[in-house]
């Protein structure tokens, strides 16, 4: 393997981003002061490529939801000047009435986007809530929308804790022509016997639908640190549910760089798939990705 792709980063002008302003929140990933600055393509190129990163995606950043198509006009701008990303994911208001129009708009702005986002993470510990209450995968007006990803031939990035995930595997059955990816590989963030059962419950249930891949992205979320166990038991339990061509890598850079390097978090992945056979972490590192995103 000559080069891999990064299925999940973001570049990102602090003056776009509320919550890089002011006074630091508390959020899910700790305190941040280290990346409430811009974060642009140029360092994210300085940081990757080194380490044999070849292609990228952009995920949105959580611009304030007015500026959603602001947000991937800029993003398909730094493509234009530079060429880096190579695919774009924006973000959906899946509760608006009929989001079509957005859509459209979105598509008619971008040449690379390739799906979009709305994060319907709940948890009971209000420092990791994003999603207004649990239960959106079951939201009618939610669904409907979905379908017009797929009318399009746009995939949706599903963002979900363990305890929804049943209702997001009745949403993949519900809308088996619009193509999933499981962020963050389900997001294990309790790691207790009990939760650990949960989570391996619904990996299993959305890897019976084949219209769901997962993305091995953002595991440093909850310990804040590169934990090489850790990874590996997640990637493992991932591959096991998908199969290596239903999964792929993701640095979900800058925020990793809080805690880590590119070149450690890279180092780290290589190790816990060294057992994998070449074809599979192909898979993971690259085709996985390539193929998902439309990548040349």
């Amino acid at each position: 393997m000559t080069g891999f792709v990064d299925a999940h980063h973001h570049v990102w002008r602090k003056r776009d981003l509320p919550w890089l302003e002011g006074p630091m929140q508390p959020r899910i990933f700790g305190p941040y002061e280290p990346i409430r600055r811009d974060y642009g393509i140029e360092e994210y190129r300085a940081d990757c490529e080194p380490h044999g990163v070849v292609r990228s995606v952009y995920v949105q950043a959580n611009w304030p939801a007015a500026r959603a198509l602001d947000e991937i006009r800029w993003v398909q701008s730094v493509a234009d000047a530079s060429g880096w990303p190579h695919a774009i994911v924006g973000y959906v208001d899946l509760l608006a009435d009929d989001c079509a129009p957005a859509l459209d708009a979105a598509l008619n702005a971008s040449k690379l986007l390739r799906g979009m986002r709305m994060q319907l993470h709940w948890h009971e510990n209000p420092l990791y809530r994003f999603a207004p209450r649990p239960d959106l995968c079951d939201d009618p007006k939610a669904r409907k929308n979905l379908a017009r990803l797929a009318e399009r031939g746009l995939l949706f990035e599903l963002q979900v804790f363990a305890p929804q995930m049943a209702g997001a595997a009745r949403l993949a059955r519900a809308l088996p022509r619009l193509q999933f990816v499981l962020m963050h590989a389900g997001m294990l963030e309790d790691t207790s016997k009990e939760g650990i059962a949960l989570w391996r419950d619904g990996l299993a249930q959305l890897a019976d639908c084949p219209n769901v891949a997962v993305k091995l992205s953002g595991l440093g979320t909850f310990l804040h640190r590169i934990d090489r166990d850790y990874i590996g038991f997640v990637a493992n339990e991932a591959v096991h549910a998908f199969g290596a061509e239903r999964c792929m890598f993701g640095s979900n850079f800058p925020i990793e760089k809080l805690w880590t390097d590119y070149g450690a978090l890279v180092a780290a992945y290589r190790a816990v798939l060294a057992p994998f056979t070449d074809a599979e972490r192909e898979q993971i590192f690259s085709a996985t990705a390539r193929r998902i995103y439309r990548i040349d």
